[in-house]
């Protein structure tokens, strides 16, 4: 899907020059160090969200050739944060990428929104196990915690804005083992694990790839995650093959997992047909595990 006719699109000869929202974050800091890598010129947003004359003076100081939002709520340690805190919640989920999104589009601008495909539970027409994935156009279905309520509404209303190109990010994970945000580094020392297959996404692999489609002008929902599915001990035992033998874990169920937490988690498959046919090159989940986190962290000797 390329850039709009009924916004104004950029000049072909305009130079790319990003500006992202999101410095302190995860995203946006590895988003910082790709741009650098691959020479390109960008800034890092200062106004708030919800401030909509602060993302006007960005702009103006910038003149940016897109905008990126890797900003947002997730939550500290995790998304029960958002249940006790859902003014904040919803200033920075719904009104400022909202906002974000209408100034950029005033300016006709592409914004490249990293957001959540934990908006989807399996359900009686896609089944655990089926592989029948939920597609970008599909209405979430879980709202079962108020991050994921936030991030399903204003991603329905984002639908409007034809500038935006919207980025279900799922369970991210990336090759630094040591960031406390990876997935896996979050369930290697969970006390417990429950063990259902899920998509996710490899940033190490992806986040080129949302370059890449800011590059070319993609705008609408897409599936943020690489195709396939894989469960938490799928992912655990590879963590126990290529980096610690004498790593364990033990199991716990859903029920019992509902008990230690404040608000439910969501599980499920998405269909990554779309991203996959505009790049042909993308991995499934187990093979992108395996060449970008696993065997760039493989230890080759045990003390």
């Amino acid at each position: 899907m390329g850039f709009p006719v009924n916004v104004p699109s950029q000049s072909p000869t305009k130079p790319l020059n990003f500006l992202i929202y999101g410095k302190t974050g995860w995203i946006g800091g590895l988003l910082g160090k790709l741009c650098q890598s691959q020479s390109i010129p960008f800034a890092y947003g200062s106004g708030r969200l919800e401030d909509r004359r602060s993302l006007e003076a960005d702009l103006a100081a910038c003149d940016p050739s897109h905008v990126i939002n890797a900003a947002g709520v997730t939550g500290r340690p995790n998304v029960d944060w958002c249940e006790s805190h859902k003014v904040e919640t919803i200033r920075a989920n719904v009104v400022g990428t909202l906002t974000l999104a209408d100034v950029c589009r005033e300016r006709g601008l592409i914004l490249i929104n990293y957001a959540t495909g934990c908006i989807f539970e399996y359900d009686a027409e896609h089944p655990l196990g089926s592989g029948v994935g939920f597609k970008e156009e599909d209405t979430p279905n879980f709202i079962g915690s108020f991050y994921s309520k936030t991030k399903a509404m204003v991603e329905d209303l984002l639908r409007n804005y034809e500038n935006v190109c919207t980025l279900r990010v799922r369970m991210p994970i990336s090759s630094d083992l040591s960031n406390p945000r990876n997935f896996i580094t979050k369930i290697s020392r969970y006390e417990k694990v429950v063990n259902i297959p899920n998509s996710m996404t490899i940033l190490d692999e992806l986040l080129p790839i949302s370059i890449e489609m800011a590059k070319r002008n993609l705008t609408g929902i897409w599936n943020f995650t690489n195709p396939g599915v894989v469960s938490h001990n799928e992912i655990l035992e590879m963590y126990r093959e290529y980096i610690d033998p004498n790593f364990t874990w033990k199991n716990f169920t859903l029920v019992e997992q509902a008990q230690v937490i404040v608000a439910p988690r969501s599980n499920n498959e998405l269909d990554a047909t779309k991203l996959s046919q505009e790049f042909p090159e993308l991995l499934s989940i187990k093979e992108s595990l395996i060449k970008y986190v696993f065997k760039p962290n493989q230890k080759t000797s045990v003390a």
